[in-house]
């Protein structure tokens, strides 16, 4: 019988520490939250300071901003971006209601993260996801949370609904046209003058593009929801009942839901009109012809709209193609050679062939995702991770942003308990407000991947549409058409270029 010799391992101590991070929220920009919130920023910040396992990666603070939508919590998608990258190692947060306060998201992404081999540790409830048991704990955690959330807006919206009904509610931010003066509205002449004018060029026959780009050329001062005028601002003045004194509320609603989405209304909850809410800058009679002319204007297009139109372009001229109708289908024309075949070659593709070579192409591509979709976001994924890994440099600004932060909320502390006056108090925040201004502008600068992560997005959705594809295409279908491709080129009576979101082109054979 052979000898055995027993070798027993060698252990060596690993000396790496735990990279941990931190996620702050609050849910509103009051004075008492923003307090709280840097004190969780602070907190967090000096916690792991002397620690002899953990380090601190970063702070993830979102201020001023829902627990129930993920989506609109920029701070949070960059938490989950990090772990996936291989950034972090475990999480801390104050609270469950601090992380979500929707339920599903929370397991969701707990779930997530414990398979990426990160921990999360909630302090309040002092559950700790290494432990499998804590799940359901989670999941009670969370659906409590979900249920204050519900309540509260229950009951802001009930509060809502009440100043409808008497004709107090007042909006946050006044429209185009005026200022608050106390509680009301007062007109604001410079933009009530503008108003005037846009209603004036409509009426004359102006078109909704031309109106805006009258007022960008002109350079006049834009409106509250953008940089520039677009032809959606300029139907907000067009449609807004405010310029003839009146008030419709409730254009918009929340779902009952969590997570609550804005909709609009269109007739699924209760409208409330008010008459003769705030002095008038437009005349009734001009104001509801307007409203006739844009109803009819919109009545025209949708005859004449389609939604292949501007998304065929020809490989030969660069033109788009129009439609025409033949006695017996449709069909589809390069422009340019629709007014003069000798400066153009392309021929006329049947509709029905656009069509069917869609379908053949989603087929293939829903056959063929993890060989083909798959595979190249993996690689746009890796690129991204190798390009953004380790930026110190980044992790240093976010932490100065947040001392000089809570610098301003000791400032305005000190101001309210009276041990600072008003003009000292107005010279410092301008100083810190603008090393802020100064560090965001390099943060951005530093973090702007521009069309990388555009690119990056669109290839997740187009991987996510066609893995989740049950069965084959067999009829066209419109919806998915609009949502993935951008635009088709054709080549020559048997060839289109089909160029997809992301980036992605691929060639069918017309048959």
């Amino acid at each position: 019988m052979p000898t055995v010799t027993v070798i027993q391992p060698t252990l060596v101590e690993s000396k790496a520490k735990i990279r941990a991070a931190a996620y702050c929220r609050v849910s509103s920009s009051s004075e008492d939250q923003l307090n709280s919130y840097m004190a969780q920023v602070t907190y967090y910040s000096h916690k792991f300071e002397d620690s002899e396992t953990e380090m601190l990666v970063d702070v993830y603070a979102d201020e001023g901003i829902t627990g129930t939508r993920e989506d609109k919590r920029e701070e949070f998608q960059r938490l989950m971006q990090d772990c996936r990258r291989g950034k972090i190692d475990r999480i801390y947060t104050k609270s469950i209601s601090r992380f979500a306060r929707n339920t599903k998201d929370c397991l969701k992404n707990v779930r997530e993260l414990k398979s990426l081999g990160i921990t999360i540790f909630f302090e309040k409830e002092s559950i700790d996801t290494a432990n499998m048991t804590d799940e359901m704990m989670i999941t009670i955690m969370g659906g409590l949370a979900q249920e204050e959330s519900v309540s509260i807006s229950q009951n802001m919206r009930w509060s809502i609904r009440k100043r409808m009904e008497n004709g107090t509610y007042r909006n946050s931010t006044p429209p185009f046209g005026y200022v608050f003066d106390g509680n009301v509205l007062a007109i604001n002449p410079a933009e009530a003058e503008i108003v005037c004018k846009i209603f004036n060029w409509y009426l004359s026959g102006n078109g909704l593009q031309t109106i805006a780009e009258k007022l960008n050329n002109s350079e006049v001062a834009t409106c509250q929801y953008g940089e520039k005028w677009h032809i959606t601002t300029v139907r907000y003045v067009l449609t807004n009942e405010r310029y003839i004194g009146d008030a419709l509320f409730q254009k918009n609603y929340r779902t009952e839901q969590v997570p609550f989405v804005k909709k609009k209304n269109h007739g699924e909850v209760q409208m409330y009109y008010a008459n003769a809410v705030n002095p008038p800058i437009i005349d009734k009679e001009s104001f509801w012809h307007v409203q006739e002319l844009l109803a009819s204007r919109k009545r025209e297009y949708a005859c004449n709209h389609h939604f292949l139109s501007r998304k065929i372009l020809c490989g030969s001229c660069g033109a788009t193609y129009k439609q025409r109708m033949r006695s017996d289908h449709e069909c589809w024309v390069c422009r340019t050679r629709d007014k003069d075949a000798a400066r153009c070659c392309n021929p006329i593709i049947p509709e029905s062939e656009i069509y069917d070579a869609f379908i053949r192409l989603s087929n293939k591509l829903t056959n063929n995702v993890q060989n083909i979709l798959v595979p190249l976001l993996d690689a746009l994924q890796e690129l991204k991770l190798k390009k953004y890994s380790g930026n110190l440099q980044i992790m240093d600004i976010r932490k100065e942003i947040a001392k000089l932060r809570e610098q301003q909320h000791v400032l305005t502390r000190l101001k309210t308990k009276g041990f600072l006056n008003e003009a000292k108090f107005q010279t410092q925040t301008a100083e810190l407000n603008t090393k802020i201004s100064r560090l965001q502008r390099e943060l951005k600068r530093l973090t702007q991947s521009g069309d990388e992560d555009e690119t990056l997005n669109q290839i997740e959705m187009l991987t996510d549409f066609f893995a989740k594809r049950q069965e084959l295409t067999v009829y066209f279908e419109p919806d998915a058409f609009e949502s993935i491709v951008e635009k088709i080129v054709v080549i020559s009576r048997n060839e289109l270029d089909f160029h997809l979101i992301g980036g992605l082109k691929l060639t069918e054979y017309v048959e």
